[in-house]
């Protein structure tokens, strides 16, 4: 009897952990003089995508994909895997229609190139953020 006790508050404890587990988040961040407030998830997807080229403010869009976190970013963005991402690119390269974000190899460096430049959209960890950029959608992942 006591086994199964025991085996009872470990079931609760694992259930109350897993309860206590947060996913982490993604800022998708502009320039605060960008005059962009935020962006639907659509939106965002268009502008990462290449099919629009221009924030809704009208400002010529800089996209740029942050290396580390690119798999879980368009993972929760449009659900889709890198293959998937890639495959995208390399139709739209060939076709000469548009090229991809300019990739950036890590959080703090596309902070800064979106805090010092206008058009820039970019994104980070949501716990990276600080008062030099804007943030206009939160993504869970």
């Amino acid at each position: 009897m006591r086994f199964f006790h025991c085996l009872a508050l470990v079931a609760v404890w694992l259930t109350l952990a897993s309860g206590c587990a947060r996913a982490a988040t993604l800022a998708v961040i502009v320039h605060p003089s960008s005059g962009v407030d935020s962006l639907s998830r659509e939106e965002t997807s268009h502008l990462f995508l290449g099919r629009i080229k221009h924030l809704p403010s009208g400002t010529p869009a800089v996209v740029l994909d942050t290396t580390s976190l690119r798999a879980d970013f368009y993972r929760a963005l449009v659900n889709r895997e890198m293959n998937e991402i890639n495959a995208y690119w390399a139709r739209l390269k060939f076709s000469g229609r548009t090229q991809p974000p300019e990739q950036i190899e890590d959080a703090e460096s596309v902070l800064r190139r979106v805090a010092s430049e206008r058009g820039t959209i970019g994104y980070i960890d949501a716990t990276r953020v600080d008062k030099r950029v804007r943030v206009v959608l939160l993504l869970e992942y």
